[in-house]
């Protein structure tokens, strides 16, 4: 069976492998058998693989939610393990169109619709959309098709955020594009201007290269292919 799973030199690599942990488990603790093989020959890598995006940007936000340390945050549609880490010291109320059944305390998970959010006029305090602004209207997730869809986003952000509080918005940042339907690419200046009525107090990026740059510089960014710009606004 081994053989007719590999054709490549790793073959004999796993065969040593599997044949050596199999002689030298005589304990039995385990049962041993081919038919439950189940080989990852991808990660014997020097160092550990990841995602800079999607690390780095959850990273950033939960810092910044130490240091303003809200009685409650409202999050819609980021990362799941954003959500679900920060629940265990704010309390948080997860929206998205495609709700997630989350079990956990401190952490509430309902659907919405960005472009049409069910909360008044001023009254979130902190509020995050991180990654998601870019796919509102191409359809990828299920959403109707339109062209401002991302806009009505930001605008519906803009108007739930309470006086004072603190917003904190994700998106690709760059030569400004659309890969449809998989997202946007913003210029990080487009960014400040549909922000009006809002203070930019940090613009973090995540660059092509998949380094982190706190307090980074949005002219940089714009020469970016496909950067994670990290935005932490506050309503004026």
């Amino acid at each position: 069976m081994i053989k007719k799973i590999f054709k490549k030199k790793t073959k004999n690599i796993f065969l040593e492998q599997f044949l050596a942990f199999k002689a030298a488990s005589k304990d039995h603790r385990f049962k041993i058998d081919e038919v439950d093989l189940h080989p990852c020959l991808d990660d014997n890598t020097s160092e550990t693989k990841f995602d800079a995006h999607y690390i780095y940007h959850p990273a950033w936000a939960a810092r910044i939610l130490k240091s303003t340390n809200p009685k409650k945050h409202v999050d819609i549609s980021s990362t799941l393990h954003f959500c679900s880490i920060i629940s265990a010291f704010i309390p948080i109320d997860f929206y998205d169109f495609r709700p997630a059944p989350l079990s956990l305390d401190n952490l509430n998970s309902n659907r919405c619709d960005i472009t049409k959010l069910d909360f008044e006029d001023n009254s979130i305090e902190s509020i995050s959309c991180m990654h998601t602004i870019e796919h509102i209207g191409l359809g990828r997730y299920g959403d109707p098709i339109d062209v401002d869809g991302d806009l009505k986003a930001f605008n519906e952000l803009k108007r739930v955020c309470a006086k004072n509080g603190n917003l904190l918005v994700v998106v690709p940042v760059g030569n400004q594009k659309i890969a449809f339907n998989a997202h946007r690419i913003y210029n990080p200046n487009s960014i400040i201007s549909y922000m009006d009525g809002f203070d930019l107090q940090d613009f973090s990026l995540v660059t092509d290269s998949n380094a982190f740059i706190s307090n980074a510089d949005l002219n940089f960014a714009e020469t970016q292919n496909y950067a994670c710009g990290c935005f932490w606004f506050v309503k004026s």
